[in-house]
C-alpha cells in the first residue's frame, strides 16, 4: 500500500477501524490480507483528518524501523502545511520521537501521553501512543487514547 501505516504489524488502521466502525478489521480489503487504501482515504476525508510525516528527510542509523535510531535531518515545514489548511487547529503525533519533533517545531513542551499543550499560535499539540506493536499497549487502550482526542476535537 502506497500510503501511511501500510504494515499490518502496525495497529493504526486496526485502531481506526475499531474507533470509527467498532470493528478492527473494517479497513481491510475483501481478501482480509491488505488494507483498503480507498476506504481509508474516504474515512479520512469524511472526518477531516490529514496525515503527514514529521520529517522531510531522515537517516536511519540502524537497519530497522525503530524511531530510536532515526535521525531527523530536515523536519517538516509544519506551519507552511498548516497555512494550506486554515481550519486545522490541532496536530497529533504518534509516539515519542514524533512528539519531540513537533515540540521542537512549535517551541512547546512534549505533552504527556494522551494530553495536549497549546502553542503560542493557538495550535493544540497532542501526544498519542505509538501504534507500533512494539509499543506495549493493547489495541483497545490505544483506541481509548485516540477516541478521547477525537471526541475533544469534535471528530466523533
Amino acid at each position: 500500500m502506497d500510503f501511511y501505516y501500510p504494515n499490518r504489524l502496525n495497529d493504526f488502521w486496526f485502531m481506526m477501524g475499531l474507533i470509527f466502525f467498532g470493528d478492527r478489521k473494517m479497513l481491510l480489503d475483501e481478501s482480509g490480507c491488505n488494507f483498503d487504501v480507498e476506504a481509508i482515504k474516504r474515512l479520512l476525508n469524511e472526518k477531516g483528518i490529514a496525515l503527514n510525516d514529521t520529517a522531510r528527510a531522515v537517516r536511519r542509523l540502524k537497519g530497522n524501523a525503530s524511531d530510536k535510531y532515526l535521525d531527523i535531518v530536515e523536519p517538516v515545514p509544519l506551519y507552511d502545511l498548516l497555512a494550506e489548511m486554515p481550519e486545522c487547529h490541532a496536530v497529533a503525533s504518534t509516539g515519542e520521537k514524533a512528539a519531540s519533533v513537533i515540540a521542537g517545531i512549535t517551541d512547546t513542551v512534549i505533552p504527556k501521553m494522551g494530553e495536549m499543550v497549546v502553542s503560542d499560535k493557538g495550535l493544540e499539540i497532542w501526544r498519542m501512543p505509538s501504534t507500533s506493536r512494539a509499543y506495549p499497549l493493547k489495541l483497545e487502550k490505544k483506541a481509548e487514547y485516540y477516541s478521547c482526542m477525537f471526541h475533544h476535537l469534535g471528530i466523533i
